[in-house]
């Protein structure tokens, strides 16, 4: 039975809140993560007269194949194992790893180049792999946390905070990343460290996320059989896939939230044209944008959470995509225009919430508990891939077609594929009920 208690319930339930917690250190720590590795390209590796877009590429590469090489597979294992120790040791490991890094670059400085690239350029590749694998094991089994920790009625509330967060860090990560890390810099020269603030930061917010994940006590936990024949695995994979072709509702959810991650990591790109071309802001306030729409998801996650359950998951969805698509189209008319932009952006904000919470809902309700690592692997897998494309594609697509039309055409295909997506799972779901 659903719920009508909104956030009360989620703010009374202790597991939950260290779970939020956890999740805010994270992700602070996934997006600021990215910004420290172009500040310390710059520091140490970019020379004069050089365009610093390869070095971040690399980076970037780096940082995307363990998602495409390893999301499904991690799943599987999480499947096998406790949540808890995954979510502890996935975050303790990468803070380690974090702020090691310094150390570990200024060790190898002297050691040349393989390749054409420097030792210590490797080595900060290789950091970065490896803090990406850890990623993968930590989403999917966060993600199956939740259901095991919050009850059924209570799920579109906490999946509103736990939504809102996730969306809101891609937003916002890039934004107040660089004034986090000069900050984090500022304080460690007082406390006589040089050049090292902004990586133990980093780490820190890794391990503050660790520490707190180890005082939840989440109870039994249904776990998969443990098989040593490594066959098993890609079999695993494959019932996870399988699960997927016969649940049309789950497959439509994580669609739509493949795209809705596609819409804003897009956006995250696109927000510093669009600053360039206002007249009342610079180029270099693009934050400003990007807040709005992190204030419109939150306002969202409120509404999601306190209404949502009165109403349909799928038809929640479709308004969601429908009010994306017609704030998107509506920027191409306000390019000139900070405050009109500004609250486009936040109702696109809101929209997303829209979609993006009762979809993640939906995956959880509908997913059996033995099935949760394997499916939450294989979405994070494709919001990985789908996250990676527009922030290597958005700029480029811009200044061939104009800002003004990428926004259109992205407003076109959110609102047609939220259209299409409603009508795939509401023709299933009357399938379903309908009398044999």
């Amino acid at each position: 039975m659903e719920s009508d208690n909104g956030f009360g319930a989620v703010f009374q339930n202790r597991n939950f809140l260290i779970l939020w917690a956890g999740q805010l250190f994270s992700q602070l720590a996934d997006k600021v993560y990215l910004v420290l590795m172009i500040a310390i390209i710059a520091a140490r590796f970019e020379t004069p007269g050089q365009t610093i877009s390869g070095w971040v590429a690399a980076v970037m590469i780096a940082f995307t194949v363990p998602a495409v090489l390893f999301g499904a597979l991690a799943g599987v294992f999480v499947d096998r194992w406790r949540k808890r120790p995954v979510l502890v040791w996935s975050n303790l490991l990468r803070g380690g790893l974090v702020i090691a890094l310094p150390l570990g670059i200024w060790l190898t400085t002297g050691w040349g180049a393989v390749l054409g690239l420097p030792v210590a350029f490797w080595l900060l590749l290789l950091i970065t792999f490896l803090i990406s694998t850890l990623t993968q094991f930590f989403a999917p089994a966060e993600q199956s946390m939740i259901p095991l920790i919050v009850a059924e009625g209570d799920l579109l509330s906490a999946n509103s905070l736990y939504t809102t967060t996730m969306m809101a860090s891609v937003i916002v990560g890039f934004a107040v990343g660089e004034p986090l890390l000069a900050l984090a810099d500022r304080l460690m020269l007082a406390l006589g460290i040089t050049n090292n603030g902004p990586a133990i930061l980093v780490g820190l917010s890794y391990l503050m996320a660790g520490l707190c994940l180890m005082t939840m006590a989440p109870g039994t936990e249904n776990l998969s059989a443990a098989h040593e024949d490594l066959s098993q695995f890609w079999a695993d994979i494959k019932d996870g896939l399988r699960y997927l072709g016969q649940q049309v509702q789950v497959r439509v959810a994580i669609i739509q939230l493949v795209l809705l991650s596609s819409v804003f990591a897009a956006l995250a790109v696109l927000a510093v044209r669009l600053a360039e071309m206002i007249p009342a802001i610079k180029a270099s306030q693009f934050g400003f944008l990007l807040a709005a729409g992190g204030l419109g998801l939150g306002l969202g996650a409120v509404l999601v959470g306190n209404f949502g359950p009165r109403f349909p998951r799928r038809f929640l969805s479709l308004w969601g995509a429908l009010g994306m698509g017609v704030c998107l189209i509506a920027l191409a008319w306000t390019t000139q225009q900070l405050w009109a932009s500004m609250a486009i952006i936040a109702i696109l904000g809101l929209c997303g919430a829209f979609v993006g919470i009762p979809m993640q809902t939906l995956i959880q309700e509908k997913t059996p508990e033995a099935m949760r690592g394997k499916v939450f692997g294989l979405q994070n897998n494709m919001v990985n891939i789908a996250l990676s494309l527009p922030l290597a594609l958005a700029s480029v697509v811009e200044a061939r077609l104009g800002l003004a039309n990428v926004f259109v055409g992205m407003g076109a295909l959110v609102g047609l594929g939220g259209v299409v997506t409603w009508y795939i799972a509401d023709t299933a779901l009357r399938k379903t009920q309908a009398p044999s």
